[in-house]
């Protein structure tokens, strides 16, 4: 697959494609609808699909601060993008003048110009263009002005998580942040990520028996809320059942959030500096602090044995 920063990454002997736009952060199920739709209509128009996308997130740029969590970073969003049978991927700098840009002005300069679009496909709600001000209604119309199609997917698929509610990536970011990560599996169809380098901590879980790996996450990684989760650990090409630590530290009067991973029943890992990756499964118990250290070690045996047997119970099911 094909990633382009910038319509001047795009080849300049580009044929016409089939194209989708949004910010599809977490690729969750109902975005999958879009994009399998877009490639399989490309398939019938034997043309590529291309999916453009923005960075930084424009709220950022249009709301200073209002940069919501991200479920995914770029390079995973175009991992699984790329399993969906995409062939290139735009990501566009999100500037204060490319906001100022027109919808009339986006679809000439990118759809028309660059990417030759012959179909582009929209979920029912896509706004585009300076103020939002494009809408699937204005997309069309432009479509009969420049030979090309707009086709409409219905992306609110709905289940279980958060009550029933449409699936989209704020429902998601919100059970994230509630530490519901069975829910938000649902959602993505598979488990929350979070990304990032292995740092070196206060080296508290190696004097104890349980050797974390401290994961320095991503800027505006999307982090559940603190507890214990049963989960992977995904480094070296591994995926390791891991018990997972996300909080303060409250024992040791810690102050700085961290996630933290230990892979179970492995023995001298060294993955310092590495870039890793862990998976959430399931909620264990929240943050607690214990009244002796023979407390906390009791019960974090209990966690890993919990951990143990939801990540088996995970992959008998899978």
């Amino acid at each position: 697959m094909q990633r382009w920063r910038g319509l001047e990454d795009i080849p300049q002997d580009w044929g016409r494609s089939v194209v989708t736009i949004g910010s599809y952060d977490g690729v969750h199920r109902g975005h999958q609808l879009i994009i399998e739709h877009a490639v399989n209509r490309a398939r019938e128009l034997g043309v590529p699909t291309v999916v453009v996308t923005f960075d930084p997130h424009p709220s950022e740029v249009v709301r200073p601060g209002s940069h919501p969590p991200l479920l995914a970073p770029h390079h995973r969003r175009a991992e699984l993008m790329a399993e969906l049978g995409v062939d290139a991927v735009l990501v566009l700098p999100f500037t204060t003048e490319f906001s100022k840009l027109s919808p009339a002005d986006f679809v000439v300069k990118v759809l028309v110009d660059r990417l030759h679009a012959k179909a582009v496909v929209e979920g029912p709600n896509f706004r585009f263009g300076h103020k939002a001000a494009g809408n699937v209604e204005f997309l069309t119309e432009q479509g009969k002005l420049y030979d090309f199609e707009v086709e409409v997917v219905d992306l609110y698929v709905t289940g279980e998580a958060g009550g029933g509610e449409p699936f989209s990536s704020t429902l998601t970011r919100r059970l994230v942040a509630e530490g519901d990560v069975t829910g938000a599996r649902e959602i993505l169809g598979r488990p929350h990520r979070v990304e990032g380098v292995v740092v070196r901590g206060a080296q508290r879980g190696r004097e104890l028996g349980f050797p974390t790996a401290n994961v320095e996450t991503l800027p505006h990684t999307a982090i559940p809320a603190d507890g214990v989760y049963a989960g992977y650990l995904h480094a070296q090409g591994e995926a390791m059942p891991a018990a997972i630590s996300v909080g303060t530290n409250p024992q040791f009067d810690g102050t700085e959030r961290t996630v933290e991973a230990y892979a179970i029943d492995r023995v001298g890992l060294d993955l310092y500096g590495l870039h890793v990756a862990v998976d959430f499964l399931a909620f264990v118990r929240g943050q607690a602090k214990f009244d002796s250290l023979e407390a906390l070690l009791e019960t974090m045996a209990e966690d890993v044995k919990k951990c143990r047997e939801i990540v088996a119970t995970d992959e008998q099911q899978s």
